[in-house]
């Protein structure tokens, strides 16, 4: 599914409407940007209409119905693909836009989970102290500063559950057609993201560090093999990457991958308990800040706006050119509150 097109003062920058877009105006939901007019809308106590993106809203359920809102509209796309291609080999990439900002639900998911305790954010005073310039930058922008408020997590929190239940229903519908069409169990099943969101965890809103709660992303993997049954419901705590899923999709059609061009790692041999060492000792990130709102607090040059993350089972280190860096101890802190001296330096933590 294409991004939500954004619009700013002169109107649209795209004036092209997303396919998403069309189909919710031959359903009956009129407007030159219905995305977001009904889908990421919500309507007040008088029925006007208000914005999704601002968080005050998301307890109320989106103006679409739940059949027309984008996670049903997105398994509905994948049924089409599944019935066009039901006597020929496929791949399909299905690419989820919720569980997302803005945070808004359509009914019943939106107040499913209102009356359920929800865990405490993660996060200490003591961050705050002697704080990292680009750390103490991103808890300055509004995100940052809104999802610090209890009452406005709690509010997001509630809804975006909602949201996870919703993908968990249609998943649940594309796996039963999948079932009744004989395809289920010939077909290699991975189930991940492109990253986290901190949901007030660490003072933070969106994604833009390199804490759990946003590099730390699911890797759920059902393969049909008869190899794979040794494993089957296991949980590993290997160090894998994205970019090991490419390598491991060759090796599941017979096919070698070329390692001098592919980065990552087959993960076939994990799944099928084959005698190897771990895939990797550790994990790589980086962060292009240059066009973020910390880019301006900081008056960074966009050539250096950079950071840079590796991490191992134990350790997790962050360059960030031309500010101290950070390091985190992931068996003494797993929450990763606490500050570490490196080298005499009091780098935050």
């Amino acid at each position: 599914m294409e991004g939500l097109y954004p619009e700013g003062p002169k109107g649209r920058y795209n004036p092209l409407k997303s396919t998403y877009e069309k189909y919710l105006n031959e359903v009956g939901y009129v407007g030159q940007n219905p995305w977001n007019d009904w889908a990421n809308s919500v309507e007040g106590e008088n029925g006007e209409v208000l914005e999704g993106w601002y968080m005050q809203h998301a307890h109320r359920p989106a103006r679409v119905s739940e059949k027309h809102s984008e996670t049903a509209y997105t398994t509905n796309r994948a049924l089409e693909f599944l019935k066009q291609h039901s006597h020929s080999p496929w791949c399909l990439h299905l690419s989820y836009i919720k569980p997302h900002w803005p945070y808004i639900a359509p009914g019943p998911y939106h107040q499913l989970f209102q009356d359920v305790e929800l865990t405490s954010a993660i996060r200490s005073q003591n961050e705050l102290k002697n704080p990292h310039p680009i750390y103490d930058a991103l808890t300055k922008i509004r995100v940052s500063r809104a999802f610090s408020k209890k009452e406005v997590r709690d509010r997001v929190l509630t809804t975006y559950l909602g949201l996870v239940k919703q993908l968990d229903d249609q998943l649940g519908r594309l796996f039963q057609f999948m079932e009744d069409h004989g395809s289920y169990d010939q077909t290699l099943i991975v189930f991940t993201s492109d990253h986290g969101d901190y949901l007030g965890d660490h003072w933070l809103g969106e994604k833009d560090c390199f804490h759990e709660p946003s590099v730390k992303i699911p890797l759920i993997i059902r393969d049909p093999s008869s190899k794979a049954n040794s494993s089957r419901g296991l949980r590993s705590t290997a160090i894998v990457e994205s970019v090991d899923l490419i390598p491991t999709f060759i090796e599941a059609l017979g096919g070698t991958f070329p390692d001098h061009i592919l980065e990552g790692q087959s993960l076939k041999p994990m799944l099928h308990s084959e005698p190897t060492k771990s895939v990797r000792e550790y994990a790589i990130s980086e962060y292009d800040y240059s066009v973020a709102p910390i880019s301006s607090l900081l008056n960074s040059d966009p050539r250096k706006a950079r950071i840079y993350m590796v991490a191992t089972k134990r350790w997790k280190y962050i360059h960030t050119p031309g500010y101290r860096p950070v390091l985190f101890d992931l068996q003494e802190d797993h929450m990763e509150l606490k500050a570490l001296e490196l080298k005499g330096c009091l780098v935050y933590g």
